[in-house]
């Protein structure tokens, strides 16, 4: 690093402070009681600005630009605008000592003697916080949300933006240690670098893989290429024609993101990340620079700076630090305070320092009124071996690049790093007061763990530096040494000329061997352990860049005059030269190519041949297979260059082997191709396999393959070789006449058939015998059918006797009358080319020809599944009764197919004939069950209907019997109950009902009755009691409506009911404890008034005789008066040894009946008409002998059920009689109506019985039995 004077000036005052605008145009520079304007470009002064009456200490430019200020002994601050004019001033009560702007809300810090003031552009006033101490020095940190102040007494106060104090450092010297100076890093990008310094150690390694690398940029550098070059020490001319823009090149290194850690660093990494969010520097007049967070923690130790510091400022992206002070010079140190070196030194103690906005230039200001404007010039100190690149990064780290993995590792000396060497395994890196020498962990090419070897503590100035296995090389001017790794010099080497360039190229382990360039042009060979120089030789120009082939054969120079000469290193001869370079690099792994950069070109040379030239910017240093190494902008990167035009090139010469070496550093996929097939016509097989190969071309492969196979049985015509290339690429003509030249006619046919070349094929074929003419057809014919000629192919196909080939043509097509015409010509013994016409006229839908197919090869299996498919059941039912053994087959897919359309009874019953009774009931219970999850208990009605049926027809063998009538009670008892409870669910549900009171009440109660252990799925008890609770209090039957509120309160109800039923249950106690007479059920058997809530269930209190209910009532009767509790109805049993068929004849015969008298008179006058009873008529004298049957003894605990005789049954009369002609196993139930006028009608199917003026309003709804659904036309029961 050097700094280099661009501009000074000298004002008769002290200069305390200083300020750049933040787009570095301008600096402000506070001396004496006056404010100096510079143009940074080349000093001159644009104005000097009054308003101060007194010295100013301070000054400060708003990040946003707009505005700066200035404080000032008079006890004033003001305010200037960018365009240098005065608008606003406010005091303090003291001298004001320091200003600074808020870098995010542009708030304004001003700092006195023993008070601080916070202003805003917002605000009228300035908000004013005593301190404790006199404030020396102030900062924002970077997000504006902290304020550090400085004080006389080594205090820092961190206060936030309302000026209250959040966080007290205390300076260990106390009063003794003035804090002058502190600022914030301006750039939080650097706190993943910060580690604990005492648990660092020196010479730590950090890998990181693939990590983001913004590399350092550079004023002025000396490159070098695998080796060192020397850095002239003539300042460089700079081009001052345009200092007022931004540099070109920003001279700062950047730093990586991102770390991969292991073991104790990792954790000490992640912790300081954690941490250090803002980083706080300090310096003070204990002499000390020292780094806080913003919690108060330090950062590592106090750094001891031998000196009063007075200034502090950091680089735009605060990767350095600039110091000045009462040394009388300004120091330059990294981040982590490691001094790197002097950037210029004055005649007085310097005040104040700064760095112009992102750009490498410096402004000092000192006690005696100088102003110097300096530009620091970082040189690049790096060094590469093959694809490892080292460099210095931040002045102090050397990062390790792996050119080709991308893989890189950071070494952090926390010194100036003045030299880097690499070589194998060695890496070198000179300190200021050491050398230090590492070493890879292991051999393995990828391995990038270093490890320190040894380290020489001594201090050397050298211009160059090499490392080789056990030695380092030391260039000073015209003198090389050698020493060893402990520092030992072992030998010594005097040059005429000054030394520009060295470079080792290999050798054994101790006896390496050094490129050397003189600046006189000599060039020379040094081995480390011979004292004796080894001149190659010498040309008239200065040497710049060196590099030897890789057989040490041939030696590559650019000279002065920026040209590339190339020698015969054994005879001295100059073999070709070239203008326009300046580097050059062989290439290690292929000795005739080198390339040279120059011009913005990269030019690459194969043995004699013509130059090839691409754009590339920057210098070529390396260059390895088919990667480039360039040095752009001081960034390394490896660039993948297609070695296509030398290989070309040799490939012209038919130099195969050598092409095919070019092309194995790395060409395109095209290229390799090119080369295979190259080779492939030249019979260079051996080339050609290994190029296919790379392009992964098995076609080929399989060629040589075969050829190689050949050759191996004896083979040796090589015509017969390139007629097989020849066709494989293409050439059929040139294959043919080198087929027929080798007597090979019958390999040109294949070609041409294979082709579709027919006509060729037919002069080859001649008059050949039919089995090849018939094979000639078929390929035609195949021709045909990919040249989408269709109709020409089936006829050929036909003609050559290919018939299923012809067939699938014209099924594909859907030509019907074609495939008919080719199955009719078939003979019936052919039987897959019918059964595949079959097929297609299936798909085709033709189900008919399809069936004359099946026939004719008499296939009636298929011709069954073909009925089924197509549903043709009349046909498949017809074949099935001439062939029963196919039964099967029909009915099983028949009843599946009825069961998709929701043809249930007639799938019933094809599953029946089928013997698949199990599938019936499978379907209708899956059906059944679905129903009650979707709350369809209408539709799981008549399922469990269904289903009981069902049962009561599997009942009929002896085998199921029981199972299955036990099956059967159980389902038409979950049916009547599902049918009731369909009204409940939509009262509950549904915001609307169409059911009366009395509906509600008593299917409420027959649910209540029948639900006494457990409840079906589906059933809500809730809902149930909920109905017949609010329909009993409607009604008047208290009693049972306080019974069911106390069951609800027991039970879990929905949030909907539950004020409804808290309510309820407060309003029923109001109500009287008793039901009303009307709603009590009458038992037409006994006359015995039953209770609203029955113990028993649906059955009488008294005589035990079930109940009769309508289906009506527990249904959806819309009208009260059609909904009685129970129907007039007792049923009887016949007396053993009474046949259902005898009983029916008994009642039939309708014995005569005594006529009853009316026993109502009409009266009629001429105003009314009045209907009397006459009492004094005699009543019937004759007793019914059911009624007398209706007798049992009082309080029995069993049922006695009536029974009758054949007397009894011929009393009876039809219409007074209902019998349920069950099927068998059951028997038939007979019921005596009591009520004979109140008609009653049942159904025949389901046999639920119903008022009939209630069944004939419901079938007029549905047009079919409410309960079976069965309909009103269906003449069947």
């Amino acid at each position: 690093m050097r700094s280099v004077l661009t501009w000074r000036d000298k004002v008769d005052q002290c200069v305390y402070d200083l300020a750049f605008k933040p787009d570095g145009t301008q600096l402000i520079l506070a001396a004496g009681n006056r404010l100096l304007v510079y143009d940074t470009s080349d000093g001159t002064l644009v104005q000097p600005l009054k308003g101060h009456k007194d010295t100013v200490y301070c000054v400060a430019y708003a990040k946003d630009g707009k505005r700066f200020a200035s404080g000032s002994a008079d006890k004033s601050v003001i305010i200037w605008t960018s365009k240098l004019e005065g608008i606003l001033k406010y005091t303090h009560n003291d001298s004001v000592q320091c200003v600074s702007y808020n870098p995010i809300t542009h708030q304004l810090a001003s700092c006195s003697s023993n008070d601080f003031g916070l202003w805003s552009p917002e605000q009228k006033s300035v908000s004013k916080h005593k301190s404790s101490n006199r404030v020396t020095c102030c900062s924002w940190t970077n997000d504006g949300q902290y304020l550090a102040l400085g004080m006389f007494n080594g205090v820092i106060s961190i206060r936030n933006k309302n000026g209250e104090e959040k966080v007290k450092i205390q300076r260990p010297g106390g009063s003794l240690s003035p804090v002058w100076s502190i600022c914030w890093n301006p750039s939080s990008r650097w706190e993943n670098f910060w580690m604990n310094k005492e648990d660092e150690d020196p010479e730590d390694v950090i890998v990181s893989r693939y990590f983001q690398e913004i590399p350092s940029t550079l004023k002025s550098t000396v490159y070098s290429s695998q080796g060192s070059e020397a850095e002239e020490e003539e300042p460089e001319e700079e081009d001052n024609s345009h200092r007022d823009a931004k540099p070109t090149h920003d001279v700062f290194h950047s730093v990586t993101l991102g770390w991969i850690f292991s073991n104790k660093a990792c954790r000490s990494h992640n912790t300081a990340r954690e941490e250090h969010n803002d980083i706080l520097a300090v310096a003070d007049w204990g002499q000390k620079l020292s780094f806080y967070q913003l919690s108060g923690k330090q950062i590592g130790k106090d750094q001891p700076l031998n000196f009063d510091p007075c200034c502090l400022s950091y680089f735009t992206k605060g990767e350095y630090i600039l110091l000045g002070g009462s040394d009388k010079q300004v120091s330059l140190f990294t981040r982590d305070g490691v001094r790197l070196g002097t950037v210029g030194e004055q005649n007085s103690w310097v005040w104040t320092c700064k760095v112009k906005p992102d750009s490498n230039y410096v402004v000092v200001g000192c006690q005696d009124g100088t102003i110097a404007f300096y530009q620091l010039i970082f040189s690049t100190v790096h060094g590469l071996y093959k694809d490892r690149y080292a460099y210095r990064d931040s002045m102090t780290d050397v990062v390790i690049q792996h050119l080709i993995t991308e893989q890189k590792v950071r070494i952090k000396c926390k010194e100036l790093v003045k030299k880097i060497a690499i070589y194998k395994s060695r890496l070198a890196i000179q300190l200021p007061e050491k050398i230090l020498i590492y070493e890879l962990y292991s051999d393995d090419s990828s391995d990038m763990h270093y490890q320190v070897k040894e380290k020489i503590l001594r201090k050397y100035d050298c211009n160059l530096l090499v490392v080789c296995t056990d030695h380092i090389i030391l260039c000073q001017e015209k003198r090389l040494q050698c020493l060893t790794f402990t520092g030992v010099k072992e030998r010594e080497w005097q040059m005429e000329s000054l030394i520009r360039y060295i470079k080792v190229i290999g050798g054994p382990p101790g006896r390496e061997g050094l490129l050397v360039g003189l600046k006189n042009g000599q060039i020379l060979k040094i081995f480390v352990d011979n004292l004796f120089a080894i001149v190659l030789l010498k040309q008239a120009t200065a040497v710049r860049c060196l590099d030897m082939s890789a057989s040490r054969s041939k030696l590559a120079v650019v000279d002065e005059n920026d040209t590339c000469l190339v020698y015969d290193v054994q005879t001295k001869e100059l073999l070709f030269q070239e203008p326009n370079a300046n580097s050059v690099a062989w290439n290690t792994q292929c000795e005739d190519m080198l390339c040279f950069s120059g011009g913005g070109y990269l030019n690459i040379k194969a043995s004699t041949f013509p130059v090839h030239q691409q754009r590339l910017q920057g210098f070529v240093v390396g260059y390895n297979g088919s990667k480039i190494f360039c040095l752009h902008l001081f960034s390394m990167t490896a660039v993948e260059v297609p070695q296509s035009a030398p290989m070309y090139q040799y490939l012209d010469r038919k130099l195969f082997k050598e092409a095919y070496q070019i092309a194995c550093l790395g060409v395109t996929d095209t290229d390799w191709r090119e080369l295979a097939m190259e080779a492939l016509e030249g019979l260079e097989f051996e080339t050609a396999k290994k190029a296919f190969a790379r392009v992964q071309d098995l076609r080929y492969l399989e060629l040589i393959s075969s050829i190689e196979e050949r050759k191996k049985r004896g083979e040796t015509n090589n015509d017969l070789f390139l007629a097989d290339v020849f066709s494989y690429q293409g050439k059929f003509h040139e294959a043919a006449k080198l087929y027929k030249r080798c007597g090979h006619e019958n390999l040109a046919l294949d070609m041409y058939t294979d082709l579709c070349m027919f006509d060729y094929a037919k002069d080859f074929l001649g008059s050949g015998d039919p089995k090849e003419t018939k094979m000639l057809i078929t390929k035609q014919a195949d021709w045909a059918r990919n040249i989408n000629e269709p109709k020409a192919a089936v006829e050929m196909y036909v003609s050559a006797g290919e018939h299923v080939k012809a067939i699938e043509i014209s099924g594909d097509r859907g030509w019907t009358d074609t495939l008919i015409d080719i199955a009719r010509k078939l003979d019936k013994a052919e039987r897959e080319p019918l059964l595949l016409c079959a097929r297609y006229f299936k798909k085709l839908n033709n189900p008919g020809y399809a069936a004359e197919t099946y026939l004719k090869i008499g296939d009636l299996k298929a011709l069954v599944q073909l009925h089924v498919e197509t549903q043709r059941w009349e046909e498949a039912f017809a074949l099935g009764e001439k062939h029963p053994e196919f039964k099967d087959d029909i009915y099983v897919p028949y009843a599946q197919w009825l069961a998709e359309n929701d043809r249930f009874e007639e799938a019933q019953k094809a599953f029946h004939k089928a013997g698949r009774q199990r599938e019936a009931v499978k379907v209708l219970e899956q059906l059944t069950h679905n129903a009650v999850v979707e709350s369809r208990f209408n539709d799981a009605a008549y399922y469990y209907w269904m289903l009981s049926m069902q049962c009561l027809d599997i009942a009929q063998d002896p085998v199921q019997k029981d199972t299955m009538l036990a099956k059967f009670h159980y389902f038409q008892h979950l049916a009547e109950l599902y049918h009731g409870y369909h009204a409940i669910h939509r009262y509950t549900e549904e915001p609307f009902s169409f059911h009366l009171p009395e509906t509600l009440f008593n299917i409420s109660r027959f649910l209540l009755h029948s639900l006494t252990k457990d409840t079906p799925l589906g059933i809500s008890k809730v809902n149930t009691l909920f109905t017949l609770a609010r329909q009993s209090r409607a009604l008047g039957a208290y009693k049972l409506a306080r019974h069911a509120y106390d069951k609800l309160q027991g039970l879990q109800s929905p949030a909907r009911f539950q004020k409804s039923i808290e309510l309820g249950s407060l309003t029923i106690r109001s109500k009287p404890f008793h039901d009303s007479e009307e709603l009590v059920p009458l038992c037409y058997r006994c006359s015995t008034n039953n209770p609203l809530l029955n113990n028993l269930g649906n059955v009488c209190v008294n005589c035990r005789q079930p109940f009769v209910f309508s289906a009506s009532s527990y249904g959806a009767c819309p009208h009260p008066s059609l909904c009685p509790e129970v129907l007039h109805l007792v049923e009887f049993y016949l007396e053993e040894g009474i046949t259902d068929e005898e009983a029916v004849a008994l009642i039939d015969l309708e014995a005569p009946r005594h006529k009853r008298e009316n026993r109502w008179q009409e009266v009629t006058s001429s105003n009314s008409q009045t209907l009397r009873l006459d009492e004094s008529m005699e009543p019937m004298g004759e007793e019914d002998p059911f009624t007398a049957k209706l007798s049992f003894e009082q309080g029995g605990s069993e049922f006695v059920p009536v029974v009758v005789n054949r007397s009894v049954l011929r009393s009876m009369s039809r219409r007074d009689v209902l019998i349920k002609r069950w099927p068998r196993p059951l028997q038939w139930q007979y019921f005596r109506s009591l009520l004979p006028d109140a008609s009653i009608t049942m159904c025949p199917s389901c046999f639920q019985m119903f008022h009939s003026e209630d069944y004939e309003l419901l079938v007029l709804q549905h047009t079919s039995c409410p309960y079976c659904r069965r309909r009103i036309d269906d003449p069947g029961p």
